[in-house]
C-alpha cells in the first residue's frame, strides 16, 4: 500500500500489529497457512510490523513468517497434536506492551486470545478477531456434544467483545452478524496459488509410481487425518462403493493422529503422509475426484486447492461447501454423514467420464475467484478502517459486551495463576 498504511494514519509509520495464535507453525492446517500467508502480505507488501505471539514446539511443521514469541503451552490432552497456551503470562503482556501495537488480531477464541483481549482493552488499542474455526463443531466428535450450547455461548461471547469479526464464509458472517453485535463483521475468505495448483501438475508418471491405473477415478482425501475431517463417512461411503462397483482407487494425502484407524479401514488405500509444495501439488493433482465429507469446515482451504488442481467435487451440503461450489454446476454436494448419498455420486462420475470432465472443468474456473493478493489486501484493509475508526473516538464495545468476557478472562488468569 503505497499511499501509506500506518497509525495514526499520516503518522508516517507503519502499523504495528500482535497477531495472537492458538498454532502458528507447530502443525500445518489451513488455519496456519493462512496466517502465515497473512503476516507475510503484511510485512512485504503493507509494510506493516508484525509480531506474532503463539505456542511452538522444537519441531514446527515448517518456519514461520515473520518475528515468532513463544508462548507457554501443554498438549491438548485429546488432540496431542495440537497445544494449549496457558494464558498469558507477564513476560509476554510486557512484551506485547514494549512492542506497543496498534491492532490487535487475535485468531482463536482460546486462553491466549482472551488473555490478549484483557491486554487489548487495557492498551487501549482496536481488537481484530478472524474466525478459522467453530470449536463446538468438533465435540460430537470426541463425545463431549452435551457441551455444544455452552461453548458457542462462550463464543459469541468473544467475538461480541471484539472491534472487528472477520468470517470466511458469508453464512458465517450472516451468523455473527445476528449473534456477534456490536461487532463488525467484515469477510476475509480464503485464497489459492494457481502457479502451484494446477491441472499441469498431473503426472501418469506419478500415478504408475504408486499404483494407481486409468481404468478407474482416483478418489482424493487430503488433510490432517483426525476423526472431525469425517473419517468415518468417508471409509463407509468407500466400503458401499466397492460393494456396487468392486475395488476403489482411493489416494489418502496427509497423516495425523488418526491415520492407523483410517488406513486399517482403506486397506487398499495409497497413503502417501505428510506432503508439501511441488510433492503436494502434483499428487493432488494426479487425482481424478475429490471427496470431502467434513461437515466441521469454516471455510475449506483443501476444497479450494483441490478445484484448481481440476479434480471434480464431492462434498457435503454445508455452508462452506455451497460458498465455493454450485449444486450440479461445479460440484456434486450429498447430505452430511450419509455414505450411501456420497456413494451414488462417486459412482455416477465413475460411470460418466464426460460427466466428471464437465464439473473438473467447472471447478476449475470457479477456483479463480480466488486469489490471495486481494484477500490479504482486504484483511489489511479492515486494519486500516479499524485504526482510522480508532483515531476517531470509535472505541471498543459496548461496555456489557466485554463486561462478560471480561469476567471469564479474569476467573481463568485467577485459575492458571493458582496451577503455576
Amino acid at each position: 500500500m503505497a499511499d501509506g498504511f500506518n497509525f495514526p494514519p499520516g503518522a508516517g509509520r507503519p502499523l504495528r500489529v500482535a497477531l495472537f495464535s492458538g498454532n502458528y507453525n507447530y502443525t500445518l492446517d489451513g488455519a496456519s497457512r493462512s496466517l502465515n500467508r497473512l503476516v507475510d502480505h503484511l510485512q512485504r507488501v503493507a509494510g506493516a510490523q508484525v509480531r506474532v505471539y503463539s505456542p511452538t514446539t522444537d519441531q514446527p511443521a515448517f518456519p514461520p513468517v515473520g518475528e515468532l514469541i513463544s508462548v507457554p503451552s501443554v498438549a491438548f490432552p485429546s488432540r496431542p497434536d495440537y497445544r494449549l497456551a496457558l494464558g498469558l503470562p507477564s513476560a509476554i503482556r510486557q512484551d506485547v506492551q514494549a512492542f506497543r501495537p496498534d491492532i490487535v488480531h487475535l485468531s482463536a477464541p482460546d486462553l491466549l486470545g482472551l488473555g490478549a483481549l484483557k491486554l487489548a482493552r487495557n492498551l487501549g488499542v482496536p481488537v481484530v478477531s478472524s474466525v478459522h474455526t467453530l470449536f463446538d463443531a468438533y465435540l460430537d466428535y470426541y463425545a463431549l456434544g452435551w457441551l455444544r450450547p455452552f461453548l458457542r455461548r462462550r463464543l459469541w461471547n468473544f467475538y461480541r467483545a471484539c472491534d472487528y469479526v472477520l468470517a470466511p464464509t458469508e453464512a458465517i458472517a450472516d451468523e455473527l452478524r445476528v449473534e456477534a453485535l456490536p461487532a463488525r463483521v467484515r469477510m476475509w475468505a480464503r485464497g489459492v496459488d494457481p502457479q502451484l495448483f494446477h491441472p499441469g501438475r498431473r503426472s501418469d508418471a506419478w500415478r504408475r509410481r504408486h499404483g494407481l491405473t486409468d481404468d478407474r477415478p482416483v478418489i482424493v482425501f487430503m488433510g490432517r487425518i483426525v476423526p472431525e475431517k469425517g473419517l468415518a463417512v468417508f471409509a463407509d461411503t468407500i466400503r458401499w462403493l466397492e460393494r456396487a462397483r468392486g475395488p476403489a482407487q482411493v489416494l489418502v494425502i496427509g497423516d495425523g493422529p488418526a491415520r492407523g484407524w483410517f488406513a486399517e479401514r482403506l486397506p487398499r488405500a495409497v497413503f502417501t503422509g505428510f506432503l508439501t509444495g511441488d510433492e503436494l501439488a502434483t499428487a493432488l493433482a494426479s487425482g481424478d475426484v475429490f471427496f470431502n465429507p467434513s461437515d466441521t469446515e469454516t471455510f475449506g482451504n483443501v476444497n479450494l486447492e483441490a478445484m484448481a488442481s481440476g479434480l471434480a467435487m464431492v462434498c457435503a451440503d454445508v455452508p462452506n461447501s455451497r460458498a465455493l461450489l454450485q449444486p450440479e454446476v461445479s460440484g456434486l454436494l450429498c447430505a452430511p454423514g450419509d455414505p450411501s448419498a456420497y456413494a451414488a455420486a462417486l459412482r455416477r462420475l465413475g460411470d460418466d467420464p464426460a460427466e466428471r470432465a464437465r464439473l473438473q472443468r467447472e471447478a476449475l474456473a470457479r477456483s479463480a475467484a480466488y486469489r490471495w493478493p486481494e484477500i490479504l489486501q482486504a484483511v489489511a484493509d479492515v486494519y486500516q478502517e479499524a485504526a482510522a475508526a480508532w483515531a476517531a473516538g470509535e472505541q471498543g464495545p459496548p461496555r456489557r459486551a466485554w463486561a462478560r468476557t471480561r469476567r471469564v478472562a479474569e476467573r481463568l488468569d485467577a485459575l492458571l495463576t493458582q496451577a503455576r
